[in-house]
């Protein structure tokens, strides 16, 4: 695996703003994970309500996108702090260092820029049908957009997050024999 797709470090010695985004991304993994968990359950009650007692509820589809826009949006913002989106690795790994830098720092400004772009039209999505009652459920209508929004919020972070780690690259700590 190259350096650019490695999982951020958990040292000590990261600056606090990144560590509290590392936070921030533990928690969203484990709302994603508790997403994709409640997905199953809610698929299997639905599967068994249908052919074992015939009698199939009709809030399991909205709670199911619910679930499923929820587990989608935080996992791929994670993907983006953890530098494991899409991108065109094995091409950077053949730049210079030089041009690698300003081809990484430019795509992490397009994920930012894409994401504040997923994080306030899905707020507006979200802000325009909250009057409207989705069927089967007493939740609005556009609910699905509030952990798109988030996604993208947190995409937003994470990508300027990483761009300032490609401009200002962590100085390495010193062996205990000192330099070599």
């Amino acid at each position: 695996m190259t350096d650019t797709t490695t999982p951020v470090a958990r040292d000590p010695g990261r600056h606090p703003g990144q560590r509290l985004l590392d936070r921030i991304a533990d928690v969203a993994i484990y709302v994603a994970v508790a997403a994709l968990l409640g997905l199953v359950v809610v698929q299997g009650w639905q599967v068994f309500a249908r052919y074992v007692i015939n009698d199939s509820p009709s809030w399991t589809e909205p709670v199911t996108l619910l679930l499923l826009s929820t587990a989608m949006s935080l996992g791929a913002a994670c993907g983006v702090h953890t530098n494991r989106h899409f991108g065109f690795f094995l091409l950077a790994a053949y730049m210079r260092p030089a041009l690698r830098r300003v081809v990484d720092t430019f795509s992490q400004l397009v994920v930012a820029v894409l994401g504040g772009f997923i994080a306030v039209w899905a707020m507006v999505l979200l802000l325009d049908g909250m009057a409207i009652k989705a069927a089967g459920a007493n939740l609005p209508q556009s609910i699905n957009y509030l952990p798109l929004s988030i996604g993208g919020a947190l995409m937003v972070l994470f990508a300027l997050d990483r761009a300032w780690q490609v401009l200002h690259p962590a100085v390495p700590a010193a062996d205990a024999e000192g330099d070599r």
